[in-house]
């Protein structure tokens, strides 16, 4: 199937060549057509399976048609990194049309966007809060809307914008169509989507089988020595861009500091950055000025990285849903990659919930002469040195679509070279085979309103070479 077979508008299909698409992905084969036909439509897939363009294109087709200069079209989207990255998207595709998009969100001032605003524009992309700051201000109206889209629902929800939702709604026609996209589908989600839509068709695309593009790994190891085993991950596995992801905002930065003191290229995206200062270290990310990126779940939504080769949690996700976003950062497009997740003693439970959502048991791998018996540092008078902090056991909220299974070739072709290590064979129950000498994982051996603006694999054969690591800094940089 090409995507001449949707018969778009010369400008549109222009925009499409020009962005360098050969043909449509399983959701935008699915989706399209019935959007295009102006039906509502709850889109269920993956993150990194093209949803963006399965609403953009048919907007843009719309918009073709009809007044300039007036709101018809508004996005909602979670963060402004997704924002950003929808606006950038439906711009390129759109270059021909000189159909007009704008971003609204927080932790810029207002009078650059009321400018844009006046200006005329067809489509809005906006995080919640800002446009409501927006509309209430009498800075745009949305009476001349036509399709209103909820991309990343499930996220939003999780951020708590639900309410902002239901305040949104007052100010749209209520005869529009709208659009839900969504990687996993909780119950409140499903809620709003059963109030807002009508007669929606329903588009499911792997939304509950694994990804195999991507191969997943378990790396169980004490809390203190997190950095240590991601500092030899690194350097025994051959990659190109990294997305390393941190509970929060202080780790995240502490742990990109970590990294560029060993020599990396590394930088922080974390919710203490000032707006400019997140664009840059996503900039640097796509360039490659940056090889390794440190992210907390909420920064890295809308990260739009298609050389991103593994996606590495340094602290598991608080649920699954949260994991399936995670590893949406790499194997996107049907490319492949890895997911290493570094596991303590406390992480079992989650890990357990996250092997349910995908139905397989995950392998457990250690890495061949890490040291996992060394002791903890001692912890000074000033409170430096302190260890990893351990934190009680998380239960699982909720189950989410699962995930996959795959190798990356290296850029020869090549399968890539997973560190070197020693799987440990699961039992029948999913759980790993511990060593007598180490047992990080426990006894059981399976380690596993409104925010502010802004199965089992088979294991791997153990490798005798380190395979080189991400590159490092040369001292002129």
């Amino acid at each position: 199937m090409s995507f001449s077979s949707f018969n778009l508008h010369p400008q549109v299909a222009a925009g499409i060549l020009a962005s360098g698409y050969d043909e449509p992905t399983p959701i935008q084969q699915q989706a399209m057509p019935a959007v295009l036909a102006g039906r509502d439509v709850i889109g269920l897939a993956q993150t990194g399976t093209g949803k963006t363009a399965a609403f953009g294109l048919p907007i843009l087709q719309r918009l073709l048609s009809g007044p300039r200069g007036q709101v018809r079209a508004l996005i909602i989207a979670p963060t402004r990194e997704l924002a950003e990255q929808i606006h950038t998207a439906i711009s390129e595709l759109g270059r021909q049309t000189r159909l007009r998009s704008v971003t609204l969100y927080g932790g810029v001032g207002l009078p650059g966007q009321i400018q844009k605003l006046r200006a005329g524009a067809e489509i809005v992309v906006a995080c919640p809060g800002r446009l409501l700051d927006h509309l209430g201000q009498g800075n745009l109206t949305l009476k001349h809307l036509e399709v209103l889209v909820l991309d990343e629902a499930d996220r939003m929800f999780d951020m708590g914008f639900l309410p902002d939702i239901r305040r949104l709604l007052r100010y749209v026609p209520a005869r529009r169509q709208t659009l839900l996209f969504s990687a996993t589908m909780p119950d409140d989600v499903g809620k709003l989507a059963r109030e807002i839509l009508t007669n929606p068709v329903t588009v499911q695309v792997n939304h509950l089988q694994p990804l195999t593009t991507i191969t997943h790994a378990l790396y169980p190891v004490n809390g203190h020595l997190k950095t240590p085993l991601l500092l030899a991950l690194l350097a025994r596995t051959d990659t190109n861009s990294v997305l390393v992801f941190a509970r929060t905002k202080h780790r995240a930065k502490k742990v990109a500091e970590q990294l560029k003191n060993a020599g990396y290229s590394a930088a922080s995206l974390q919710g203490n950055l000032s707006q400019n200062r997140r664009m840059q270290a996503m900039a640097g990310f796509r360039d490659g000025s940056y090889q390794i990126l440190v992210a907390t779940d909420i920064a890295a939504r809308g990260i739009d990285v298609t050389q991103i080769s593994h996606v590495i949690n340094y602290d598991i996700p608080d649920t699954p849903e949260a994991y399936t976003h995670r590893i949406g950062r790499t194997g996107r497009m049907e490319r492949t990659g890895d997911a290493f997740t570094l596991v303590t003693p406390e992480d079992r439970d989650m890990v357990r919930a996250i092997e349910r959502a995908m139905n397989t048991a995950l392998e457990r791998r250690t890495l061949a002469g890490f040291d996992y018996n060394a002791a903890a540092p001692a912890i000074s008078k000033g409170g430096q040195n302190r260890p990893y902090e351990s934190r009680a056991p998380r239960s699982p909220q909720r189950s989410p679509s699962s995930y996959p299974a795959g190798r990356r070739p290296s850029s020869n072709g090549a399968p890539s070279h997973a560190p070197s290590h020693a799987p440990a064979a699961p039992h029948s129950n999913g759980s790993a085979s511990r060593s007598p000498s180490h047992n990080p994982a426990g006894s059981h051996g399976t380690p596993s309103g409104r925010p502010a603006a802004n199965g089992h694999h088979a294991p791997a054969s153990a490798h005798a070479a380190a395979q080189p690591g991400p590159r490092r800094r040369s001292g002129s940089r």
